[in-house]
């Protein structure tokens, strides 16, 4: 559904206003729903203002910038954390992919265990060695 315009939203308003008909008849002459114009009345008596408020739609971030704070205190002591444990001491109860996004978008990337990866890789030599051997 496309947003109306400010023009339109005057008029309604101004109908109302000039008490030229109910909102129901508002409504109906504008063609809009009449719950278009409880929410233009409503909107203008809360905030003053009768413009789109598209900017304050949608869902609300649940990871905000003070976990974004913490994450990065976090890695930077220990940088082999997995999401699960960040999401844990972050106290969130959002999806791991939904950590992992954020992390990507503050360019923070796992660092892998320069350890880990020596035994892995190690074992997967003897075991390639393994098959090549026919054992």
């Amino acid at each position: 559904m496309k947003t109306l315009s400010l023009d339109l939203r005057e008029r309604i308003l101004a109908a109302y206003d000039d008490d030229e008909g109910t909102r129901d008849e508002v409504a109906h002459r504008f063609r809009v729903s009449l719950g278009m114009v409880k929410k233009l009345l409503q909107q203008r008596r809360r905030t003053g203002e009768i413009a789109p408020r598209h900017g304050f739609s949608g869902r609300k971030p649940k990871i905000l910038d003070r976990h974004r704070q913490h994450f990065r205190r976090l890695l930077a002591k220990q940088p082999d954390l997995t999401l699960g444990e960040l999401r844990q001491a972050a106290g969130l109860t959002c999806t791991l992919p939904a950590i992992h996004y954020v992390l990507a978008d503050m360019e923070l990337t796992y660092k892998k265990n320069a350890a880990r990866q020596r035994a892995r890789s190690g074992r997967h030599r003897r075991r390639a060695g393994a098959v090549a051997a026919g054992i």
